[in-house]
């Protein structure tokens, strides 16, 4: 079974793709139901597989076509694809269900390879409803998906599905717009993805323990989980202690550890009435309770888990000042998160305001309120040097960091928006957190950050010390996505170029890229030393900007590093060439709008390293915007040849004599080329200009006999 979490990810054509290889060694192999759904390349992948004749039904007048199980079972191969597994049959079929058809097919011998969405499963119904707002009315049993020898996940990003789909490769042009708006929102698509992965998760431990029961293994293995649950000795603690055995349920064998920390510090007093309810709580729910001494929570709650082999820790949210607190890293919620390590930290929502305060006694009430105070003071630079920090390392995950800023000011949703390049204008969500995050402007909290991104939040109305904070983290945030756009396609595509000369070129180039960025660095702090000419939000530009350019500058020494240590290679597989070449557009920016496409519709997937590929056009068509005049944009073509693609870049520029014929771009792109076992060739017509020419193999085609 190959399993999706939603429409578009592949499934089919990796069922199809899986057909092809049982066809090509022998197997004998049918399609008795395939749903192409009209997309092009999965309709190519179905060709040469012997497809069995639908059955034709009517029903209230309309006329459709069902799996014809009796021609299936009176063929009788030995693997049958069957797409949709919880489809629902035409009324007056013999079952009511496709997975009843298939059960058939089962019984009779026949191996059947098949398909789902993860919201087609009865025990998701609800969670996916809830997240999508669509009723699922075809469901499985999960019982039927559990019996599946094999469960594969097709697996795809929310953005690389967006992709597809606003490409036209899932859905018909005229259903796209309202698809991205509505399902396929990058919220809905990453619950439903979070969803695929632990419903696999939970079928993996149980193959695992019919593994352990069918070879009479007892001894326990380092897979177990052991949950460890702080008890902060406070009023919503059950809320907390609750969660965690319900994690720890999921998992047979888990070990429930319920901690409370007695701190000797003087400030506090403990509550024994409330500890012994706790007590008797984990009990109940099969766990153990402990009391141990400790001067720093977080610490001895780290320490206690590493002791006991714990591989989780459930802690409740921190309630009290979030900008004090989480802003700054002082709760122990949040310490504990960050010095976790490999362990996995859950922070449980409680249901109402800590009641922490009232079990301090009253003498340090004043003590506590000037400690407050000093850390409300100094919370706004230490938040943007633990964003910077993020950013700098790498860890410039957009969601999460825009998660942890909601939580820091206590926002419903937050997202941060992006300026359309298209002439017709308009925003599209980059990144967003919490539940119904904003689309566009016009939200309760909307801050600029510079002519192309916008934060806009939902929930309470913001101070002005609490905006300008916001502001400069956000500032932070776009800076890392900026950085991580711009140099993440490059080291990975720097990692897998064999041979000294790939890397001595690869050298070469990373050296010029680290001199421009070090003189962009070096004209934007000259310009920072006049600040009292700029508006705050300019300067603030200005140092993300440099910061930007400074970070580039560290990654590309690290690349360096990289190709100085030995031979890269690359991976190759099928690639959707219209999704590379639209990345190729998205990494030139603005210059992308300057190049004039001229592509065939029905091109197939190339043999090719992704990553290789969107490097080797990018560099080709930015070469050659800078070699065309301002009036004449350079041109990407590709056309289909026999098996292969030919793939030629354009351009008006000056010919050999006149310009750099074999310029550093030219030459990167042709070992580039060379890694992926093709070749580049570079021409100069004589009505003038440069074309340079790459041939791929296509995907699912014969590649030709070679010459003789």
């Amino acid at each position: 079974m190959y399993l999706g979490a939603a429409p578009g990810v592949g499934k089919t054509y990796a069922m199809l793709a899986e057909g092809q290889r049982r066809r090509a060694r022998g197997t004998d192999v049918v399609a008795a139901l395939i749903e192409t759904h009209g997309r092009r390349l999965t309709a190519a992948l179905a060709e040469g597989l012997e497809a069995v004749p639908r059955r034709t039904m009517t029903y209230r007048g309309s006329t459709f076509t069902e799996m014809h199980t009796d021609a299936v079972l009176a063929r009788h191969p030995q693997v049958a694809l069957v797409d949709e597994l919880a489809h629902s049959n035409v009324p007056g079929c013999r079952n009511a269900k496709r997975w009843q058809d298939v059960d058939e097919l089962l019984s009779a011998g026949i191996d059947v390879i098949t398909t789902l969405n993860i919201q087609h499963l009865e025990s998701l119904n609800d969670v996916t409803q809830q997240i999508t707002g669509v009723v699922q009315h075809e469901t499985l049993p999960d019982e039927v998906a559990r019996r599946a020898d094999q469960i594969e996940l097709v697996d795809m990003t929310p953005e690389a599905l967006r992709r597809r789909m606003a490409h036209g490769n899932v859905y018909p042009p005229d259903r796209v717009d309202a698809a991205l708006t509505h399902y396929f929102r990058p919220g809905n698509l990453t619950a439903l993805r979070e969803l695929a992965l632990l419903w696999l998760a939970d079928r993996v431990e149980e193959g695992l323990q019919r593994y352990r029961a069918e070879h009479g293994i007892a001894a326990p293995w380092e897979t177990r989980e052991r949950i460890v649950v702080g008890v902060a000795g406070e009023k919503d603690d059950d809320t907390v202690i609750r969660r965690a055995a319900r994690i720890a349920a999921r998992t047979p064998g888990s070990d429930l550890l319920a901690v409370h920390v007695t701190c000797d510090d003087g400030l506090a007093v403990e509550n024994t009435t409330m500890l012994e309810s706790r007590h008797r709580l984990v009990t109940s729910l099969g766990g153990s309770f402990q009391k141990i001494p400790g001067q720093d929570v977080a610490n001895t709650l780290l320490e206690f888990a590493r002791a006991e082999n714990a591989t989780q820790m459930v802690l409740g949210a921190s309630r009290r000042s979030r900008l004090r607190t989480l802003i700054a890293g002082k709760s122990t919620p949040t310490r504990v998160a960050r010095r976790a390590e490999h362990l996995d930290v859950h922070l449980v929502s409680r249901g109402g305001e800590s009641h922490g305060d009232v079990q301090l006694a009253q003498p340090f009430r004043a003590l506590r309120r000037r400690r407050a105070l000093a850390a409300e003071a100094s919370a706004e630079a230490t938040a943007l040097t633990r964003l910077a920090t993020s950013v700098l390392v790498g860890r410039s995950d957009s969601p999460a960091l825009l998660e942890e800023i909601r939580e820091m000011f206590d926002l419903a949703a937050v997202s941060l928006l992006e300026r359309r390049r298209d002439p017709g204008g308009g925003w599209f969500v980059v990144a967003s957190a919490g539940e119904q995050a904003p689309e566009g402007p016009g939200a309760d909290v909307e801050l600029p950050i510079s002519e192309a991104f916008t934060l806009a939040a939902r929930g309470r109305a913001l101070g002005g010390q609490d905006k300008r904070v916001l502001f400069l983290c956000a500032v932070q945030i776009v800076a890392g996505l900026v950085q991580r756009r711009q140099y993440d396609l490059n080291a990975q595509a720097a990692t897998r170029v064999p041979g000294p000369r790939s890397r001595a070129a690869l050298v070469e180039a990373t050296t010029q890229r680290a001199h421009d960025l070090v003189a962009t660095a070096q004209v934007t702090l000259d310009q920072l030393a006049d600040s009292a000419s700029r508006s705050p939000t300019e300067n603030a530009d200005l140092v993300a900007s440099a910061r930007l350019a400074l970070d580039g500058v560290a990654r590309l020494v690290r690349d360096l590093s990289r190709l100085h240590a030995g031979a890269l290679e690359a991976y190759l597989r099928p690639v959707e060439l219209d999704e590379v070449i639209a990345a190729c557009l998205e990494d030139l920016g603005p210059g992308g709008h300057h190049v004039t496409l001229d592509t065939q519709e029905d091109l197939p997937d190339v043999i090719a390293d992704a990553a290789l590929l969107t490097r080797v056009l990018t560099g080709l068509m930015a070469d050659a915007l800078h070699r065309s005049p301002a009036d004449v944009a350079p041109t990407l073509s590709a056309a289909v040849a026999g098996g292969e693609v030919d793939i030629c870049v354009t351009d008006r520029g000056p010919g050999p004599d006149q310009g750099n014929g074999n310029g550093l771009a030219l030459r990167l792109a042709r070992d580039l080329t060379e890694a992926m076992g093709d070749t580049l060739r570079c021409e100069y017509p004589s009505e003038g200009g440069r074309s340079v020419s790459l041939t791929l193999h296509a995907a699912g085609r014969p590649v030709p006999a070679p010459a003789t």
